[in-house]
């Protein structure tokens, strides 16, 4: 295989009578590395250089969950069945064993895959996310809403104001970000509908509201990142959510949001490298 992310073909797999669509890139064998992306993202919004630079490594799998870009049927309201689906997914491909970097949304929809079958997740990135329950996600709708208006009026993308600080160097690494996104031209996934969207925005509402979960019982690692002035997810929630569970590392990068992953990718990247190998 050993593709690149702008190469990749789009393939798709049936997952109980749901088409589900899928990249896969690097070298196959062992443990694979599956990524689950964030809220309104479909495959064409993973950054290649995070999904090239542990590809170089690891076998990666991306994939729209149900719902999602080009995946059939309609994305459920709540994050237990988005983890239950991601699971199902996994399973069709034939894993029984994998490692998940899940962003976000992504990252809430990873805790509900470990919790649910422990034994399928070997460990665990979890970057700009926060445990369930974890307090003032009621704030998401107006956070989202008041970046939609700026960048409807703005003509951008709303992760402009969601991903990056407005500030010149976070403006710098956004422009960047877009311009890596980019570099795919063909075979690109089909945008967001609105029914995933709104959707995902209940999901992630109630998932704020929820009972939070025990994750003292996810013992396998996990290595936990985010922004120092995140607007969708507090660092503060993702210190949280390390401080919960018992095999866990912590990494804020400095001067950055939600997308302090993409900003700071050249450090995020090794970091996580060193990480998968243990």
């Amino acid at each position: 295989m050993t593709l690149t992310w702008q190469a990749a073909p789009t393939k798709t797999i049936d997952v109980n009578g749901t088409s589900f669509s899928y990249r896969e890139v690097g070298e196959p064998g062992g443990v694979p590395v599956v990524f689950l992306h964030h809220f309104t993202a479909v495959l064409d919004d993973w950054d290649p250089r995070v999904i090239d630079g542990l590809a170089a490594r690891h076998h990666v799998i991306a994939f729209d969950n149900r719902g999602v870009g080009s995946s059939g049927s309609t994305v459920p309201g709540d994050i237990e069945q988005m983890g239950a689906d991601a699971r199902a997914f996994i399973k069709a491909l034939g894993y029984d064993r994998v490692d998940l970097l899940g962003f976000s949304l992504g990252g809430a929809v990873a805790q509900m895959v470990a919790l649910a079958d422990p034994g399928l997740v070997r460990r665990m990135v979890l970057a700009g996310t926060g445990p369930r329950g974890g307090g003032g996600i009621w704030k998401m709708p107006f956070i989202v809403g008041s970046a939609y208006a700026k960048a409807f009026l703005t003509r951008q993308d709303p992760r402009n104001f969601l991903f990056f600080p407005r500030t010149a160097e976070g403006k710098k690494a956004a422009g960047e970000y877009f311009g890596r996104l980019a570099e795919r031209t063909r075979d690109r996934d089909r945008p967001i509908s609105a029914q995933a969207r709104n959707a995902q925005l209940r999901a992630i509402t109630a998932g704020g509201m929820h009972k939070p979960d025990d994750l003292s019982v996810i013992t396998s690692p996990v290595f936990v990142a985010n922004g120092d002035k995140d607007l969708m997810v507090s660092s503060d929630h993702s210190a949280d959510l390390a401080a919960r569970l018992p095999n866990s590392r912590l990494r804020i990068y400095p001067d950055s949001g939600h997308g302090g992953i993409f900003q700071y990718h050249r450090e995020f990247v090794p970091e996580v490298l060193e990480f998968l190998a243990g």
